[in-house]
């Protein structure tokens, strides 16, 4: 037994996880200050936060360009998953510094959100760097269990205990298909480890498609992923949830799990079933296309604009999709440069609904925007900006990032699939223009005069603006890192 001990902790090495030891810790001693100094303003937790989510990323920097393993081989620090982590730590970090201004405007000032968003984005990382199927679920269920709560957190509006509770019977719905799915994994390999998978899997060769338990098995992983990641026609949630949970909340939620999805999705299956390919491929092209299009149609027909950028969200994750179907470097790393890219745009959007909104959030349709152009020139600005890069269009970031998925399909054959993304890009740009329509050519009842710009809110659409563009018009520097951490895998 000593001998087993001391072997086990020869294995630990707490570098490969320590962006995730700091949040943590900052996490729980962000509740114990939270009981302990009564305070009406929780903005020094905010504050407090920002520098644990800035460690954290210089903790996840340092490791770039570094391979190492920890806890036997269940976890890894790798460029993919460091990439990953930076997306998480900037989605948690613009969502913290939209949050401050919203809550207390909500009457809903609760100190315990801040460590919610640490802890989800704890959860986010450990996806991203497990390389064993429990604990890529361990992650999943410590991010799943804190967005639960972060979407039911304003308790005495009657759609965020809404969203809350749905985004709970339908998630924990989802985790029974991963579980049971890994639970017929291990059955057919007879280990949860991805790279001894990868290896039996390959040893099977062509018999692992006819291998049944195996083959049901990652399809039942593949739609606990996909229920996170809001694919058709697993989407149902989305748009419920978005339109109830705290506007910051829906900012973050939308950005760092759909990438903690992809990450767990790339990670497993271009590393423990490559030689299944043909399957999943087949199948990911048919939800891609099913994606993209629920997506972007139902959105032509919202008018409450959060709704309107939930069914925003369901396509532009049938866009990522189109990368992983074709499963090659311009494909993958297209995947990494999005998520990123997506960060910023989306979680930017939001921060100008959190300003227009008032409580109780009734200003939330798109004619609700009517003359914001004239009346408030730079916030305006901000979210024409921000449109445009959802919809894609140069010289944005959202622009660069649509070209390489769809050029990864065009390289792999997948012509048609590619004409379809591109289709149905073009066909947002209506809903997006249809919101700048009403900014600066529709004549506003509203004078806007409630709307105030905090210093933590006017940083987080400054980060986010030139997050926006700069990768549009400098991207090699942000492709060439992507491209270096999905080599690994």
């Amino acid at each position: 037994m000593d001998i087993n001990v001391a072997q086990l902790f020869q294995t630990i090495n707490l570098n490969v996880i320590m962006p995730e030891i700091i949040l943590s810790v900052l996490g729980m001693a962000l509740l114990l200050v939270n009981v302990f100094v009564p305070s009406k303003s929780k903005g020094y937790l905010a504050w407090l936060s920002l520098i644990g989510i800035v460690g954290a990323g210089c903790a996840a920097a340092t490791g770039w360009g570094v391979t190492l393993e920890s806890f036997s081989g269940s976890v890894v620090q790798d460029d993919f998953a460091t990439f990953f982590k930076m997306i998480f730590l900037v989605a948690a970090g613009l969502a913290v510094l939209i949050t401050d201004q919203y809550i207390e405007r909500e009457g809903c000032n609760h100190g315990e959100i801040y460590p919610l968003v640490l802890f989800t984005t704890v959860g986010m990382m450990l996806m991203a760097s497990g390389t064993d199927l429990m604990t890529v679920f361990l992650g999943l269920e410590l991010m799943s269990i804190s967005l639960y709560v972060l979407a039911g957190f304003n308790r005495t509006n009657v759609k965020s205990n809404e969203a809350g509770l749905k985004y709970f019977l339908l998630g924990a719905f989802s985790t029974g298909f991963l579980l049971y799915g890994m639970a017929l994994v291990y059955g057919a390999t007879g280990t949860t480890r991805i790279a001894k998978i990868a290896a039996i899997v390959t040893e099977m060769g062509p018999a692992a498609t006819g291998n049944t338990m195996l083959f049901i098995g990652m399809l039942l992983i593949l739609t606990g992923f996909l229920f996170k990641i809001a694919a058709a026609p697993f989407h149902m949630w989305t748009p419920d949830v978005y339109e109830g949970a705290p506007t910051p909340m829906t900012a973050f939620m939308s950005a760092g799990p759909k990438a903690a999805g992809f990450a767990a999705m790339l990670r497993l299956l271009l590393v423990a079933f490559p030689v299944m390919k043909a399957e999943w491929s087949d199948l990911l092209w048919i939800l891609a296309v099913l994606t993209m299009t629920v997506g972007n149609l139902t959105a032509l027909r919202q008018d409450n604009i959060k709704r309107m950028l939930a069914y925003s969200s369901i396509a532009h994750a049938g866009y990522a999709l189109v990368g992983l179907v074709a499963a090659n470097t311009t494909g993958t790393s297209g995947i990494l440069f999005y998520m990123l890219s997506y960060a910023f745009m989306n979680i930017g959007a939001f921060a100008v609904i959190v300003l227009v909104g008032k409580q109780g959030e009734p200003n939330g349709t798109v004619m609700d925007f009517a003359g914001l152009g004239q009346k408030r020139p730079l916030l305006a600005a901000a979210m024409a900006l921000f449109l445009f890069s959802l919809a894609g269009m140069p010289p944005t970031a959202g622009f660069i990032g649509k070209f390489y998925l769809f050029s990864g399909a065009v390289q792999e054959g997948y012509i048609w699939l590619a004409i379809i993304g591109v289709l149905n890009s073009a066909a947002s740009v209506y809903y997006y223009l249809r919101v700048m329509v009403y900014m600066y050519f529709k004549p506003g009842d509203q004078e806007f005069d409630w709307v105030t710009v905090s210093a933590p809110v006017a940083l987080a659409l400054v980060i986010s603006a030139a997050g926006s563009l700069i990768p549009g018009i400098v991207p090699s520097v942000i492709l060439q890192f992507a491209q270096q951490a999905v080599k690994l895998i």
